[in-house]
């Protein structure tokens, strides 16, 4: 019935001896549409390169259009705002930060930020005021009115180069300002400035962070060498200790059920005698008060003693297909150990992978600070002589502008805006998405190329007869040129699909984002159904590819033939296909553990000052946060060990479908002799029958 409904059993070939090196190119059609979408991508990059800008992230823009810090104003690195107010009034703080910190006050260029309180006329700076202005008591207010001298100064702090209020600030009892910026009020500016200060209030920590890194980076490293070298010398003792761990494992999860079910029983002679039951309690949303009756805990048990059941069942069924996982994982370790080369591989991946994130955010920075400049003529007060047409309509260019011409000698040329208008400019929205599928494509295709070349390797691997004799020379790099000259098209396909459903996935998370005030249970449901759907399928068919590469690197098919082959071989072994997984990835949680949890205790004791170290070359460096160096070590000890160990269930994975085609295509007579190690044979009862030529010695002997 399963032959029928999955495909008939894979026919023996006496030609085949491994990975087929007589191959031609697969899904030409997705390889070329894959090439024209890269090149789209790098004219994206290109016009983004011409028309974007990140200096407007980088330095300030005074109110000409000038940078700061940067040709003239070398020496005056910081922007200062005259009404910082105008900046927030209509907006929030992150919207002036997309906007490059624009807003329509006056900004000028300045060697340093404010540092004391200033307010005409008892106090003011001319440092502050625009260049070419001489302030005085009698004309200071005229030129508060005109926006050529700020009307207030508060103790200022660059960040980003951008002068911003300190927190916190304490007013001088003077301090008076209502007069000259007309309905703001004292206690506006003063929450105005603790709320801009308080959102960059990162600064100072970002600066201890860095310091911890400068004193620390050293014993970081000697860290993550330690995780890299524990984490080899875990996969390689795999090959001696796989069947122990397994096993221990197995019996650890079936130990802390039993005793789950002991404590259950516990809990719930101790309630039943004290008369605690459930209608007791009643209904309430405090979880905790139901931890408090007999029923809770008897439920609990229940579930317990069902899953014990099933547990031992499994065991008793399933031990030889648990011994077939073991042999897999022992082989795989074997094979790494013949193809340590493999092990340096993930190194490629990540810098393909660093190469796409790095392109991607470049591109994106650029496309978002895309648009010239827009700069129109306004006036602080249109009741002066000649002022009364300027509306704040007409464009300007800051650096030929000349107030004269405009009939109003106090217009000036400020910034407004950045243009948004052309074809360009219009479509920065589509190229962003574009970047977006783009960076999604690519990163889906650099994993389905790691996971294809080292499926070729290891596949040679398995179908050496005589082991490790017969293993070809350079098998990565062999599988890399093979994969790339053929199926370049196979695996754009593959990371096609897969870039198509996160990208939808990505929809649904904006969707629920922006309907999350709707209080419609509908579509909440809804939406809940749909981003569940969508996981799952993502999922599954990153579990479709990666069979799907694995059969592609062994037979040289297409995309969709070798998915299909892949699917239907799966489904033809069930049952081993979920031992083998389940059995692997408990091994490889564990084997994450070792690494990280070990590394990070280490880490922990070590920086916290609980190891007593006598000699002061290895004494750890005094930090502000200790825990910057323990964080940074442990989420390095995990990448480091997600590659060793994606590298190690990629050969788990290879050999068990060519270990499944094996038992397929071979019988063990001389004419089809099986390929899998002994210790596979020995637990299937299966062993290749010797040439007639020996069997004749021995009848003789």
């Amino acid at each position: 019935m399963a032959a029928e409904e999955y495909g008939e059993p894979s026919k023996h070939d006496p030609t085949f001896k491994g990975p087929i090196k007589s191959r031609s190119c697969t899904d030409i059609i997705c390889c070329i549409l894959f090439m024209a979408f890269i090149g789209g991508y790098f004219v994206v990059g290109i016009m983004a390169w011409l028309y974007g800008d990140p200096r407007q992230v980088i330095y300030p823009r005074n109110s000409t259009g000038m940078y700061c810090g940067v040709g003239d104003n070398k020496d005056k690195p910081y922007v200062l705002y005259f009404n910082l107010l105008k900046c927030i009034s209509a907006t929030n703080v992150l919207a002036a930060t997309l906007n490059g910190f624009q807003c329509p006050t006056t900004q000028i260029c300045v060697k340093e930020c404010p540092n004391d309180f200033y307010w005409p006329p008892l106090k003011f700076n001319s440092t502050f005021c625009l260049p070419g202005t001489n302030p005085t008591i009698t004309n200071i207010f005229e030129l508060i009115n005109q926006e050529k001298c700020p009307a207030f100064l508060v103790p200022s702090t660059p960040f980003l180069n951008r002068c911003f209020p300190n927190a916190n600030l304490k007013v001088p009892e003077n301090f008076t300002v209502n007069s000259l910026i007309g309905d703001q009020t004292l206690p506006s500016i003063t929450n105005a400035s603790n709320a801009i200060a308080n959102t960059f209030n990162l600064q100072n920590l970002g600066k201890k962070i860095f310091e911890d890194f400068a004193k620390s980076w050293i014993w970081i490293l000697v860290g993550l060498v330690i995780a890299m070298l524990v984490s080899l010398l875990f996969l390689l003792l795999l090959r001696f200790t796989a069947g122990i761990l397994v096993w221990v494992l197995i019996i650890g999860v079936i130990g802390v059920t039993a005793y789950g079910i002991y404590h259950c029983y516990t809990e719930y002679d101790a309630l039943n005698k004290s008369g605690s039951t459930i209608q007791n309690v009643g209904f309430t949303v405090n979880i905790g008060v139901y931890f408090n009756v007999k029923e809770t805990w008897l439920a609990i048990m229940i579930i317990l003693i069902v899953v014990e059941v099933i547990l031992l069942l499994l065991l008793l069924f399933l031990r030889k297909r648990i011994l077939i996982a073991i042999a897999l994982i022992k082989e795989a370790s074997k094979a790494i150990g013949h193809i340590m080369s493999s092990l340096f591989y993930p190194i490629v991946t990540f810098v393909l992978l660093l190469v796409c994130i790095a392109y991607w955010g470049i591109t994106a920075l650029y496309l978002a600070t895309s648009g010239a400049p827009l700069y129109i003529v306004s006036v602080a007060n249109t009741t002066f002589p000649g002022c009364a047409n300027i509306t704040g309509n007409k464009t300007c260019d800051p650096m030929t502008f000349n107030a004269s011409s405009t009939g109003c000698s106090e217009a000036q040329c400020i910034f407004y805006k950045y243009n948004t208008e052309g074809l360009y400019q219009t479509n920065l929205f589509n190229l962003q998405i574009y970047n977006v599928i783009g960076f999604l494509w690519c990163m889906n295709f650099v994993i389905a190329l790691g996971q294809c070349v080292m499926a070729g390797a290891f596949a040679s691997y398995y179908w050496a007869f005589n082991k490790p004799r017969d293993i070809p020379f350079f098998p990565v790099s062999a599988a890399f040129m093979r994969t790339l000259r053929y199926h370049t098209g196979s695996l754009a396909f593959g990371a096609l699909i897969l870039t198509i459903i996160q990208v939808i996935r990505i929809i649904l998370e904006y969707l629920d984002h922006k309907l999350k005030n709707v209080h419609n249970p509908c579509t909440r449901f809804l939406l809940c159904c749909l981003k569940c759907c969508f996981w799952c399928l993502e999922k599954f068919i990153k579990f479709l590819n990666r069979n799907a590469y694995i059969m592609i690197a062994v037979y040289g098919k297409n995309f969709c033939v070798s998915a299909k082959n892949a699917f239907k071989l799966l489904m033809r072994n069930v049952l081993r296909v979920v031992v083998l997984d389940k059995v692997t990835d408990l091994l490889i949680l564990f084997g994450k553990l070792i690494v990280v949890g070990g590394v990070g205790v280490l880490a922990f004791f070590f920086f916290s000052n609980k190891l007593k170290i006598d000699n002061d070359a290895f004494k750890p460096p005094n930090l502000n946060y200790y825990w910057i160096p323990i964080l940074t070590i442990v989420v390095g000890s995990y990448m480091i060990a997600q590659g060793f160990f994606s590298v190690y269930t990629m050969c788990v994975d290879t050999l068990f479908l060519c270990f499944l085609e094996d038992l397929e295509r071979n019988d063990g007579s001389q004419e089809k002799p099986y390929y899998m190690p002994k210790s596979l044979m020995s637990i299937l009862n299966k062993k290749n029958r010797p040439p007639e030529s020996e069997v004749k010695k021995k009848k003789k002997k």
